[in-house]
């Protein structure tokens, strides 16, 4: 109610870690509590996408409870808001993979007689504002036009192109979290054999990693600027020499961050407040 201080609904738990670990062991959820909500209190903007209107509902529910009682919400929802994962990480031409995004057939024809001519055979097809590898495609360059028409139309507009990365097979995905500007830990993500996706959750394995210096360089530099304009905790996949997305929305791996590092990122992150 806005006549009153905003309350919300949250939940007691408790649980456990396994021995020596940073992953819980069991979680059992409790009672639900309603809880008044006053400056001191932090909340973790941690809603996966899509990026649709029941997202967008949240994060103005939630900028109106920051405003109103003081707290601080990571990240602030009008930034979230502001900035797409995908488009910030193509704002770099030296340091991005060369990207279309749109829903026009004849500039995606285009953009992929260009990779054509550079020697690329395949292709990464996803939608904008999914997560997690929902909805990624490799697609061979002969099928490009007709898969990239059912994708415009099963995902109802813009669709994001790639060359297909090679050295994601090779090398693997690097995964960086970043706090206030600075690097809290990087993981290496490696492909099950024969797949393209270094996604964990899809059978991924990963190894504690440092950055490449010229990308850590970049990463520190982006994230220098997305904290000034307000975005506090990020996380960059990098494939081969391009950043691939910087992720805002739902900047996740900490517990796999912590177990490769054998620290408590968390308690690290809550340093910072």
């Amino acid at each position: 109610t806005n006549s009153q201080t905003p309350k919300l609904g949250v939940y007691t738990f408790s649980g456990e870690f396994r021995e020596k670990e940073f992953y819980l062991d069991q979680f059992v959820q409790k009672e639900k509590v309603m809880r008044l909500i006053d400056r001191q209190d932090i909340i973790h903007m941690r809603i996966d996408p899509p990026y649709d209107s029941r997202y967008q509902r949240y994060l103005w529910m939630l900028d109106f409870i920051q405003q109103q009682t003081g707290c601080t919400v990571l990240n602030d929802p009008l930034k979230i808001m502001k900035h797409n994962e995908k488009l910030v990480a193509y704002r770099s031409l030296e340091y991005s993979h060369p990207s279309f995004i749109g829903a026009s057939e004849l500039a995606f024809a285009d953009f992929t007689q260009n990779l054509q001519r550079d020697g690329h055979k395949e292709i990464i097809l996803k939608p904008l504002d999914l997560y997690s590898g929902i909805g990624v495609e490799k697609v061979k360059m002969e099928d490009a036009i007709a898969k990239f028409k059912l994708k415009v139309e099963e995902f109802q507009g813009a669709i994001v192109c790639q060359p297909f990365v090679k050295a994601v097979q090779e090398q693997g995905e690097y995964r960086a979290i970043y706090m206030d500007g600075k690097e809290m830990g990087t993981i290496l993500k490696t492909p099950p054999l024969g797949d393209f996706l270094a996604n964990i959750a899809q059978g991924a394995r990963f190894e504690a990693a440092e950055l490449p210096q010229n990308m850590k360089r970049v990463c520190d530099n982006i994230a220098k600027d997305l904290h000034e304009d307000g975005l506090r905790l990020l996380a960059f996949d990098i494939l081969g020499d391009g950043i691939n997305e910087v992720n805002i929305t739902c900047p996740g791996l900490l517990v796999e961050v912590s177990h490769a590092l054998n620290q408590n990122i968390c308690r690290n992150l809550a340093a910072y407040f």
